[in-house]
């Protein structure tokens, strides 16, 4: 029963840790958490100005307060000051609709100024929002066209009492508020700094997410220090240099690094087949190109080599005994020779023995059949079979007598002496033939040819193998292996 109640105890305590494993740890997630929320208000903060009018779409007053907080932004006062006198115009059309007194007719003078005015001036170019002042004065245009196709001239013809008066003045007020009034409101002025900058006080958000993922560094640095021995501070720092983006305050489009490596050791994303894709690619592409390079030097080397004929001094250094470098005061080449000889007269002739007979046997009938007694008794009754026979006869013992007389000049030692004698005889005069230069030139020609077809046909077609090929193959035979576990 003990050892029962241990066993779910550990069962348990594994089940739980599997599971902990599975989703990380609270620590792992709130971190991960944190630094989620800062990365998106960086990418915020990166993107306001480019995308300021669709946040005051979405969320008008939480954009003005952080515009004009942390980023120095203020109300263009050209801008301002038309949109006022537009209102101030509503008004007095309130208490005259007709826009017959004076002080109407004074507004609408002031209006026409301002139009040209800002026309000229362009008040949109501080904010590089150009494009929206060529917007509103396409839109006047196409509300009010002219001979000239002048925006000017539709601004001074739209703020007219006669156009308005004639057209229902407050229809078109109506699509002044519409069309150019949301256009002139996200023209802004910013402000700049003492270093001539515009001004940006993000850092004084920025700088509480710093100072947590700094002490948060520095404390996995101390753990991971006392936890494994043998590792410094400097060791510790790199395992975890990831989050290098997290602690500086330039360059925070790379915190989403950090923030991805969190999130996957928190359990929220699994990033391992992306990892194992990439992985694999970079691993096939560098071994395609590490065997190419690899095979093209050797190549090239031994190209090199045959051209300044270290093959030739090779041959005549081994040929010279006195100068030759010995390391084991053996002939290899005579040793490789006897060894080989000895396989095939003790091994393979005995199992090539009917394949010999049957060549043997062929070769004498041919003979046999050319010679001119032969026509003369082959029509003698019984003379084929006969022939035939004693043919047989003769081959059988003219291959086993040959087997055995090679057996027994191997075996005895006088006949070891001149088989050595006979190859060594035979490698030096090989190696002598070989060292004339018409030889050397014809060999040396075509080794460096046979190379660079090699080359060609082969090895340079190593770069051009698909690399999804590669990891096919390789996803076939780590297959494979798991399958047979």
């Amino acid at each position: 029963m003990a050892a029962l109640s241990l066993n779910r105890r550990r069962s348990g305590a594994a089940k739980k840790q599997a599971k902990k494993r599975s989703k990380g740890t609270w620590f792992e997630q709130l971190m991960a958490a944190i630094a989620l929320i800062n990365l998106i208000l960086v990418l915020f903060d990166l993107s306001y100005i480019r995308f300021r009018d669709l946040y005051l779409d979405l969320l008008p007053a939480p954009t003005v307060w952080y515009g004009d907080r942390f980023k120095g932004i203020e109300p263009e006062r050209t801008t301002v000051k038309y949109l006022a006198l537009v209102d101030d115009l509503k008004q007095q059309m309130a208490a005259d609709p007709d826009l017959s007194e004076l002080q109407a007719q004074a507004l609408l003078s002031k209006i026409r100024t301002q139009s040209e005015a800002v026309i000229d001036e362009n008040p949109f170019a501080i904010a590089n929002k150009s494009g929206t002042l060529e917007r509103i004065k396409n839109l006047m245009r196409d509300r009010v066209p002219n001979e000239a196709d002048s925006s000017k001239q539709a601004f001074r013809t739209f703020w007219s009492t006669r156009y308005l008066q004639a057209n229902r003045a407050p229809q078109e007020l109506a699509f002044f508020d519409r069309e150019i009034r949301p256009l002139m409101a996200t023209n802004y002025f910013r402000s700049i700094n003492e270093s001539g900058s515009p001004t940006d006080l993000f850092w004084q958000i920025d700088l509480a997410f710093i100072a947590l993922f700094a002490a948060e560094f520095l404390a996995r640095t101390y753990v991971l220090s006392r936890r494994h021995a043998r590792t410094t501070w400097i060791d510790a720092m790199l395992w975890r240099i990831y989050d290098l983006p997290l602690l500086i305050g330039f360059w925070r489009w790379l915190r989403v690094i950090p923030v991805t490596m969190r999130l996957h050791q928190a359990r929220w994303i699994n990033l391992e087949p992306i990892r194992n894709r990439l992985s694999r690619a970079v691993v096939s592409q560098f071994a395609v190109e590490l065997t190419e390079i690899v095979l093209l030097r050797m190549i090239d080397q031994g190209q090199r080599l045959i051209k300044d004929g270290d093959i030739t001094r090779w041959l005549m250094a081994a040929s010279d005994r006195s100068r030759y470098v010995d390391i084991n005061g053996v002939d290899e080449v005579q040793a490789i020779a006897k060894h080989l000889s000895d396989v095939v007269i003790y091994q393979v002739l005995p199992k090539i023995k009917p394949e010999l007979d049957a060549l043997l046997q062929h070769t004498v009938i041919s003979a046999l059949q050319q010679a001119p007694a032969y026509q003369g008794l082959k029509f003698m009754p019984g003379f084929d079979s006969l022939s035939a026979q004693i043919s047989h006869q003769v081959v059988s013992e003219l291959s086993k007598t040959l087997t055995e007389t090679l057996q027994s000049v191997f075996a005895d030692e006088q006949g070891g002496v001149l088989t050595n004698q006979l190859l060594a005889s035979f490698s030096n005069h090989l190696r002598q033939e070989l060292q004339t230069a018409q030889t050397m030139d014809e060999v040396r020609g075509l080794i460096n040819d046979l190379l660079e077809e090699i080359k060609i046909n082969y090895v340079e077609g190593i770069g051009n193998e698909d690399t999804d090929q590669i990891e096919a193959s390789r996803y076939r035979l780590y297959g494979a292996s798991h399958q047979s576990r």
